[in-house]
């Protein structure tokens, strides 16, 4: 099945301030993630069955790629820092229409 990847507004405002080389492996995991969406680890949510997290390290810091799969698409909800646990993780699905 084909995937059809799109990002939260967001999302795509936290990407802008990234650098180069964390732009660039955040386009490669949103490849892999389009080639099989359930090959990374899966997370619980209150409100999505389907909630899943990437982890990355970006400028040093330890962080998570969210995102949830609603067939026929892939909706990149945030990035989280790690040391901040999953705290705000509920307020960011919340965005999701």
């Amino acid at each position: 099945m084909s995937f059809a990847v799109k990002a939260l507004e967001f999302f795509i405002r936290q990407v802008e301030s990234l650098d180069e080389k964390g732009k660039r492996q955040i386009r490669e995991k949103i490849a892999l993630i389009k080639d099989n969406p359930f090959r990374f680890k899966r997370i619980h949510s209150k409100k999505f069955n389907k909630v899943f997290r990437v982890r990355l390290s970006l400028q040093g810091k330890e962080t998570r790629l969210i995102y949830v799969v609603l067939e026929p698409n892939i909706l990149i909800v945030c990035l989280l820092e790690r040391k901040k646990g999953y705290k705000g993780l509920e307020k960011y699905l919340k965005k999701i229409s």
